[in-house]
């Protein structure tokens, strides 16, 4: 302890050595409250912020500054010899802190005072009021000071180092904090007669002493005691500022995090702001109200979610909140979030109601009259969003259990589109979705990780599943299978990346997830995890995680209206059969399936899949024969879901069309697009087309297809089906020569091995079976069956020799941005570009749709919105796969030869373009 009776009396005849060139620390030692030579860094941190006069945390604050810079002040090679024994006063000349004639040169190499350079220093400075007595002195303020220190770096010249400026943020501006005069920052200054008599005689003014004699120094017993319980203080701050960040600003928490890594996955992914809707709009498709409402909530046969209906009804939002509870995983305002449209509850309520979710008639049209009202209803009595269906009468295909009421997505949930433009929202029935499935899936995930583990959130999720007088036993035994789902979930996330870690793509690279985000989705490569993976785990069958895959060809959503008169269907024209296409999804979106041989040999194959409502959707969406019902007056038109119109009378201005330019559009049409897409579906030519074949008693239009090395988009979507391997346990007798006999198919479907197949053929073989087993079950007559199946339609592989896409008639192509297969073009104004200058990232989520570029507006560089997903080819280099911009491009000059991936000639300005992009809006 410092006190008057252990302090020696001042003596200068003390030695300083004169490698030790501060003045502050020649003071102590001339004083003698430290020795000359090692003092430990305790002792030295403790005296000097003794002398600052601090208390609190101010002291603190101070002694941690004071020992930092001494832990360096011999030099980075001296660290551990510091922290072991002390600063070394007596070697400080050369090191960091010395700055070797850049400094104020008062005190000399030798040890001995310039007075000429003590004069230098008082020239900065004025006449200031001591305070104590009442005299005038001459010294410095702070301001003076650094003006002082910048002529003495300004002097040294070159000789002065990077760091001299932060050294002397710690020389005389503490200097003037500890033996300075004066009551307020303001008015304190440096006095130079101090200044003198510290350099000259190593002494401090009196207060200085008393300020040290006055303060113990601490054992170090009692610091270890003062750093714990300051420590333990450290902690428990942080772990409540953490608490509080986590809580209140989730986004900013996780963007700070490594995105690869354990803690970022504890905090849910970011979703973009949901701004406040003015009005929103149905457009008109040729559907009731009552059928749209049908078709957005009935319910295929799905249990996308992995628990219950009523555990997900139950389920809060996976937020933290310290004063208020999170909302629920329910709520259609949070779902929002993922991109899902808001739907009511009912078509049977008021106007007003209607009018908020865009179900008023806007167009003051009749109704067509109701498909749906023949059938099962589906009601959405929860006022989900539009997509999510609840499955009802589930019974486990395995065992035969009745099982509580599931909750899954429908076909509405992919191909159900909405545009937004200045606070009103556009909607319409059969385009592609603008959400972020994987985003939902880790929520969800998430939600049931926080109840289980978050205090408090178990007993409330009890209380609404079970009730509020629920036992103890029931409730530990839902905690235990709510439990069992979040061990599976958590090891088939392991198992994943653990299988696709090890496996290569078709080009030898690493397999590893390209970012789907929102309006994307890697569906073909889904559907095959969950056929071929999952649904054989769930049925207890180990050892098929072999089959995963990356998910790493993300497709745009595709529109489906009038796609039940197109041949083939999906982007690379890979299925024929309307049931195998519709159950297939429903197999990828999780219906239940028994793949076990666990059980008799006749449950193999059963499932939840409902092929009658599967049947229903098709003819919603097909409508009559065209040919059939044609008009004489008119010709053939489609019937079923329409493409939506382009709705200038609901946008204003920005959006009404400019007849001159839809004209002179129309010829370039006819010249550059009218090959590949045929001509607008409402003109004769488009129903005189070659492509229209004989198909049973109708037609069907075999779309022009395109060989992938001619297109030369990007290649993934096509080589799914056709390069991705499958293996299949023996008992579940996959035979895929059956389809050939099933269907008379042009060409062969044997596949070389019993169990190992192409992907194409497995999951056309495994569909066929399913519903097969559905149809046997129900004991369906066979007239019901041919009509089912559309007989004519068959499940065959295509039999073009080579990967290929399908070029679609254009109806409604304004509503389906982004372009080309994979989304990888933000607007058709880009996708008339030479595909070297499309945009190689931008980003998607709720974005403002332009009405000039048609699609989404790019800016050089610009940066996503908390929430969005950026959407990015990267480098030419370092390609993301399925993510290419390239191909389909309009570049080819005159007198240029036909090259892969180019299909048409470069526009002669952007006036050309936008005439084009005129008459696109009209289809």
């Amino acid at each position: 302890m410092h006190s008057p009776a252990s302090k020696p009396p001042f003596d200068p005849s003390i030695p300083v050595s004169p490698d030790n060139p501060c003045p502050f620390l020649r003071g102590l030692v001339g004083e003698g409250f430290v020795e000359g030579g090692t003092v430990p860094l305790n002792t030295l941190s403790q005296t000097i912020a003794n002398a600052t006069g601090e208390t609190g945390l101010k002291k603190i604050s101070a002694r941690i500054q004071v020992r930092g810079v001494a832990l360096i002040a011999n030099g980075f090679k001296h660290i551990l010899k510091s922290i072991w024994s002390g600063a070394q006063l007596d070697a400080l000349r050369g090191g960091p802190l010395d700055k070797r004639g850049a400094g104020s040169r008062i005190l000399g190499v030798d040890g001995k005072v310039n007075e000429d350079e003590i004069a230098r220093f008082a020239s900065f400075g004025r006449t200031y009021t001591d305070p104590n007595t009442g005299s005038s002195e001459p010294g410095l303020n702070a301001a003076e000071i650094k003006t002082f220190m910048r002529d003495n770096l300004k002097r040294a010249g070159s000789a002065a180092r990077w760091y001299y400026p932060l050294l002397m943020k710690f020389e005389w501006p503490i200097l003037l904090k500890i033996i300075g005069k004066g009551k307020t920052d303001e008015g304190r200054y440096l006095s130079v007669a101090d200044v003198r008599t510290l350099f000259n005689e190593r002494r401090f003014p009196d207060r200085i002493n008393q300020q040290i004699l006055s303060q113990p120094l601490l054992s170090a017993c009692q610091l270890r005691f003062r750093w714990a319980v300051a420590l333990t203080a450290l902690v428990i701050g942080l772990g409540l500022a953490a608490l509080v960040a986590v809580a209140e600003f989730p986004n900013q928490v996780r963007a700070m995090l490594p995105q690869k890594g354990i803690l970022v996955n504890l905090l849910p992914p970011p979703l973009p702001a949901v701004p406040e809707t003015k009005a929103a709009f149905w457009l008109e498709q040729n559907w009731s109200l009552k059928d749209r409402h049908w078709f957005h909530h009935a319910s295929q046969g799905t249990a996308t979610f992995p628990v219950p209906y009523e555990w997900f009804m139950a389920l809060e939002q996976p937020r933290l909140r310290l004063f208020s509870k999170p909302g629920m995983m329910k709520d259609s305002a949070y779902l929002e979030g993922f991109g899902f449209i808001p739907s009511p509850q009912s078509i049977q309520t008021d106007t007003t109601t209607l009018r908020r979710f865009g179900y008023a008639n806007v167009y003051e049209t009749t109704q067509v009259p109701d498909w749906s009202t023949r059938w099962t209803p589906a009601d959405n009595v929860d006022g989900l969003p539009v997509g999510f269906a609840r499955m009802t009468g589930v019974v486990d295909p395995a065992t035969g259990r009745r099982e509580e009421d599931k909750i899954g997505l429908t076909c509405a949930a992919c191909h159900t589109g909405q545009i937004h433009y200045q606070g009103v929202d556009v909607r319409f029935d059969g385009g592609p979705a603008m959400t972020d499935l994987k985003k939902l899936e880790l929520s969800t995930g998430l939600s049931i990780a926080y109840t289980l583990y978050v205090p408090f959130r178990f007993q409330r999720f009890a209380d609404r599943v079970l009730g509020p007088e629920a036992s103890k036993t029931d409730r530990a035994a839902l905690k235990q299978k709510l439990s069992a789902i979040g061990t599976f979930l958590i090891d088939w996330q392991k198992k994943y990346e653990a299988t696709i870690e090890d496996k290569k793509t078709w080009d030898g690279k690493r397999q590893q997830d390209t970012e789907e985000g929102f309006g994307r989705l890697d569906a073909l490569n889904r559907i095959g995890n969950q056929v071929f993976s999952q649904d054989l785990a769930l049925s207890g069958v180990k050892g098929f995680e072999k089959n995963l895959h990356a998910q790493d060809a993300p497709v745009s959503y595709p529109p489906i209206w009038t796609v039940p008169w197109f041949k083939f269907a999906q982007y690379d024209a890979s299925i024929e059969q309307p049931l195998i296409r519709n159950a297939g999804e429903a197999l990828g979106v999780t219906a239940l399936l028994n793949l076990s041989d666990a059980y008799p040999e006749d449950r193999l194959w059963r499932s939840s899949v409902n092929i009658r409502t599967l049947g229903w959707i098709e003819d919603m969406l097909r409508g009559p024969d065209p040919f059939k019902a044609a008009d004489p007056s008119t010709g053939p038109k489609f019937g079923g879901l329409l493409a939506p119109k382009w709705p200038s009378q609901i946008l204003g201005d920005a959006w009404r069309l400019k007849p001159d330019r839809v004209e002179r559009g129309r010829a370039i049409y006819a010249e550059m697009c009218s090959g590949c897409h045929l001509p607008d579906i409402n003109t004769p030519a488009f129903w005189s087309s070659k492509h229209w074949e004989p198909n049973g008693d109708s037609k069907v239009l075999n779309a022009v297809t395109i060989p992938l090395d001619e297109i030369k988009t990007d290649p993934e979507q096509s080589l799914v089906l056709g390069k991705r391997i499958v293996d299949v346990p023996g008992f579940l007798k996959m035979n895929t020569a059956d389809l050939q006999t099933w269907w008379q198919c042009e060409i062969p479907t044997a596949s070389t091995s019993p169990n190992e197949m192409v992907y194409a053929l497995g999951l056309m073989t495994a569909v066929d079976l399913v519903a097969r087993k559905w149809m046997d079950d129900e004991k369906v007559p066979d007239a019901e069956r041919a009509k089912m199946w559309n007989l004519a339609r068959k499940n065959c592989l295509n039999p073009a020799p080579d990967p290929r896409y399908r070029a679609r008639p254009l109806n409604g192509i304004w509503a389906t941005a982004p372009y080309l297969h994979n989304g990888s073009v933000p607007s058709l104004y880009w996708l008339l570009k030479p595909a070297s200058e499309r945009p190689r990232k931008f980003c998607m989520g709720r974005r403002d749709y332009d009405p000039e570029t048609v699609g989404f507006a790019v800016t050089a560089d610009e940066k996503c919105k908390t929430g969005e997903t950026q959407f990015t080819a990267g480098s030419e280099k370092d390609p993301v796969q399925g993510n290419s911009v390239l191909g389909h491009s309009f570049e080819r000059k005159d007198g240029e030869p036909k090259r892969p991936g180019v299909i048409g000639r470069i526009f002669k300005d952007d006036a050309e373009r936008y005439d084009l992009i005129e008459y696109l809006k009209t289809l």
